[in-house]
């Protein structure tokens, strides 16, 4: 049986270098995923073939991100008996609000959970959420992840209050 356990696809490879954010935090994270390009429109054999067998290679959740019409999340949840999380890619006509539209207003019955607008990474973070559920492990990662995050924040906190925010306001300037 494959190991994998995020699929993560997209509608084209275009949508890579956003999707890349989800991949990164799945393999920080030390989660098991593979990573495919497929359309909901110009591959639609490949894509159901894909969803309808993925439960039993082993997947417990897909990461879907498409742009534009934004098919493919829907299309895939459609067929993929467990959790799927929609990335809206942000398309050029609409500043990717057509693509959140498309994938957040799924029919009752069907729900695809949606993320921010090039929120691969939150998408990942979901995921990595869901799977911790039934993974001690993983939650335990999870949590110092959090951790992390606070702490970043305090420091930048006391940095704040040590420099004055004009000089702070100057440091951030700086930064490439």
């Amino acid at each position: 049986m494959n190991k994998t356990i995020v699929s993560v696809i997209m509608g084209s490879d275009s949508d890579l270098p956003i999707m890349k954010e989800a991949l990164d935090v799945l393999n920080d994270f030390g989660v098991e995923n593979e990573v495919l390009v497929l359309s909901a429109h110009r591959t639609f054999e490949a894509t159901r073939e894909y969803a309808m067998s993925a439960k039993t290679k082993g997947t417990k959740v897909i990461i879907s991100g498409a742009g534009g019409s934004a098919h493919l999340p829907g299309v895939i949840a459609a067929m993929f008996p467990l959790p799927v999380i929609g990335v809206p890619i942000k398309s050029k006509s609409l500043d990717g609000l057509d693509s959140l539209l498309s994938i957040v207003q799924m029919p009752p019955g069907i729900p695809v959970a949606t993320v921010g607008i090039n929120g691969a990474k939150n998408a990942a973070l979901l995921a990595i959420q869901i799977l911790a559920t039934s993974d001690k492990g993983l939650a335990s990662k999870l949590t110092e992840y959090r951790s992390k995050l606070k702490n970043s924040v305090l420091a930048k906190t006391e940095k704040l209050k040590t420099l004055g925010y004009k000089k702070y306001l100057e440091v951030l300037r700086v930064r490439p």
